[in-house]
């Protein structure tokens, strides 16, 4: 069975970020009940003088198969987990969906995406949840993290938001590489330019810097556009600030 689990709210300024909790959580759902999980993606939600939040508002979300028979053990562990490893001052939400019990698809979307972009409410996220009987639990002071951890799941739903955690730790000797054997060798589902346009795999790249994939049509995907060098157009891996825009 699918599961999407998603957390947000769960550090301060001193404390190791929501990203490195979520992985933390993954790795122990692994080791604990055997489900095998995907890439975390972090989801850059609304930042307003209105939201409180540590440095960037985003929350953290990764998928996960288990089976049913675990299902409420392993909420209760991730609950108590985020109670146990949220830092001080820290407002901890969880939120954990089964895609194929969702009752409606398209609302719980709409909520990651209206988060991206305007003010919602702890009322709006319970609201939600009630509605679509999904899991949403609040974990330590306000419970505010409630709200991206519902809108966390969402996006991740829509497909077409959010940037993966971590990087794609390339080797220089093999910063010249032909799409097809960068997506083999380094997990990476598709390359595509900018513009939208699919790399064939024999296309060459030059990568440069920090390699960052982004969440696109429910894949992990590579941006690229073209520039020159000594050999003529080529495709490169889109700058750091440009990635931030996912």
């Amino acid at each position: 069975m699918n599961i999407i689990v998603c957390i947000d709210d769960t550090d301060n300024l001193e404390s190791p970020g929501t990203g490195h909790l979520a992985a933390d959580l993954k790795g122990d759902i692994e080791k604990l009940w055997g489900g095998k999980t995907s890439l975390i993606s972090r989801h850059q939600l609304f930042v307003s003088p209105e939201v409180p939040y540590t440095s960037h508002n985003s929350s953290m979300c990764f998928r996960a198969d288990l089976s049913l028979e675990y299902l409420d053990e392993m909420i209760a562990y991730a609950g108590e987990f985020l109670e146990r490893r949220g830092a001080e001052g820290s407002d901890p939400g969880l939120c954990v969906v089964v895609p194929e019990k969702l009752k409606n698809y398209e609302e719980l979307i709409s909520f990651g995406r209206d988060a991206t972009c305007r003010v919602l409410t702890k009322k709006n996220a319970w609201s939600l949840a009630a509605d679509l009987d999904v899991h949403l639990s609040e974990h330590g002071g306000t419970g505010d993290g409630i709200i991206g951890a519902l809108a966390g799941v969402g996006l991740r739903l829509y497909g077409n938001n959010g940037r993966f955690k971590g990087w794609h730790d390339v080797p220089d000797e093999r910063r010249r590489i032909c799409a097809g054997e960068l997506c083999k060798d380094f997990d990476i589902d598709e390359i595509r330019s900018v513009e939208g346009q699919k790399l064939d795999d024999s296309e060459e790249l030059f990568l440069k810097d920090k390699i960052k994939t982004v969440l696109l049509d429910h894949k992990s995907v590579l941006l690229v556009h073209q520039v020159s060098d000594e050999k003529g157009p080529v495709w490169q891996n889109i700058p750091k600030e440009e990635v931030k825009k996912y």
